[in-house]
Parts: structure tokens; C-alpha cells; sequence
């Protein structure tokens, strides 16, 4: 799903772990409009990417390339900063949770703009108030990634002259991303789900696994459930994930 050479190494079990969640799926493929061609950018394993268009995939990442299924779009070996396509080749370039493991961000999305009529992207916003603060994997065990920034939509927004609408995530979210498992902790411990999220590589072992010693504790004791009660009623929670449609 990137330029970022990291997923040569975490990136074997993203198959597994990361698949297309239909309910965002379908706010994404709902803000490709009519396109009928679709460049997917940074497209990983082939998740997101609409079955009824003809789609054509970016990725640099032979390892994440492997793991497209057979049926899925023909997929070329490139980086978003230089795209190998003439001006508006597409009705719609999309990128899916990619943006920030690009070397340069900005001239990829500009390359989008480029090949394409409308582009679509999903990401993160760490602008807006505190947003990390709110998920508690990163207030009370992560914050080293706190006070790091991961992605910066409303910036991204400005640049290529997006609109931005909120992505909200269901209890049950069957992509796993970092933020996927908000309401169902235990997950968090399995060191599968982990490898499937990159984050937890860039923390370091050490982190990593203080982390994981910290939940496992709060979930044994009740402490996690106390402090977080609010959250085992809502059916989707909103994360600070962004969809960016220009």
C-alpha cells in the first residue's frame, strides 16, 4: 500500500489481515461518481478496489504485489511521486490508508491530479483537536504515536483542493487497520493482527511489547472496560479517518 520499503518486510500477512470493509467500501466507491477507469494508488493486496470499473493498480512493493489474487486488476510497479501515465488517463485515481508512507505525499497527490479527473483518498487527520487523545490505544498505551503525525488531511485537502468527509468505523470493521479494533481490545494482543498494521513496526519491539503487557494487564483486571464503557455501546466510532474527494 506504499512507497515505504517497510512493507517488504511487515507486509507477508496483509492478506490476511486486511480486507475490504464493505461499509467504507461503499463511501469510497461512492465518491469515484461515474468514473468507469480507476487508478488505485499504493494498492496493496487489492483491497477497496471497485469490482463493476476497470481498475488498474500502482504498487512498488514485489511483496505486496505477490498477494494479489489472480482476478484481481493488472497492477504495475511504480511509485505515486512518478506515475508512468499520460495527462487524465482516468476518471478517478484513489488511494486507500497509503498517503503517509510516501516518501513525498504532495507530489504524489499532484501526480493523481495528473492522470486523473477526480481523485479519491483515504487517511487520517492528526490537525484536528486532540484526535489521538480520543482513541485509547494511543492515550494510554501509544503515546509515542501521540505525539507523532501520521496523516494530514485537512494539509492534503488544501493542496489539491479536496473536500473532506468523515469515515466513521464499525464495531465490527473486518479491515485491520490500526485504528479498526476500537471496541474489541483483546484483538490488539494477537501478534498477527499487530504485523498487519504497521505502526506497530515503527514503534520498536520494546514499545511494542510494553504496550501489550500494559493491555493485557487492564483487560485482566477490568481497568481497560472502566475507563472505556462509553465505547461498548456505539456501533461505529469516529477516529479521525478521512475521506478527501477533489
Amino acid at each position: 500500500m506504499s512507497n515505504d520499503p517497510l512493507y517488504d518486510t511487515i507486509g507477508t500477512t496483509y492478506a490476511v489481515t486486511r480486507r475490504t470493509e464493505p461499509r467504507i467500501a461503499a463511501q469510497v466507491w461512492a465518491a469515484l461518481g461515474a468514473a468507469r477507469t480507476v487508478l488505485n494508488v499504493g494498492a496493496g493486496t487489492g483491497s477497496y478496489e471497485p469490482p463493476d470499473r476497470e481498475v488498474t493498480a500502482v504498487e512498488p512493493s514485489a511483496v505486496m504485489r505477490a498477494q494479489r489474487p489472480a482476478e484481481a486488476a493488472r497492477c504495475v510497479a511504480a511509485f505515486a511521486e512518478s506515475l508512468p501515465f499520460e495527462d487524465q488517463s482516468f476518471d478517478a485515481a484513489m488511494a486507500f490508508a497509503t498517503v503517509h508512507h510516501w516518501q513525498d505525499p504532495i507530489a504524489g497527490l499532484l501526480e493523481m491530479q495528473r492522470v486523473a479527473r477526480r481523485v479519491v483518498v483515504f487517511t487520517c487527520d492528526t490537525t484536528e483537536q486532540n484526535w489521538r487523545r480520543r482513541f485509547w490505544l494511543t492515550r494510554d498505551y501509544l503515546p509515542e504515536l501521540a505525539a507523532s503525525p501520521v496523516g494530514l488531511a485537512s494539509e492534503f485537502a488544501r493542496v489539491i483542493g479536496a473536500r473532506m468527509e468523515p469515515v466513521l468505523i464499525p464495531w465490527d470493521c473486518v479491515d485491520g487497520f490500526f485504528e479498526a479494533y476500537w471496541r474489541r481490545p483483546e484483538a490488539y494482543l494477537d501478534e498477527n493482527v499487530r504485523r498487519g498494521i504497521s505502526m506497530w513496526t515503527r514503534v520498536g519491539p520494546d514499545v511494542e511489547q510494553r504496550a501489550v503487557r500494559s493491555l493485557r494487564d487492564d483487560l485482566a483486571s477490568g481497568k481497560w472496560a472502566e475507563r472505556n464503557h462509553e465505547l461498548l455501546d456505539l456501533e461505529a466510532a469516529e477516529l479521525g479517518l478521512r475521506l478527501l474527494i477533489a
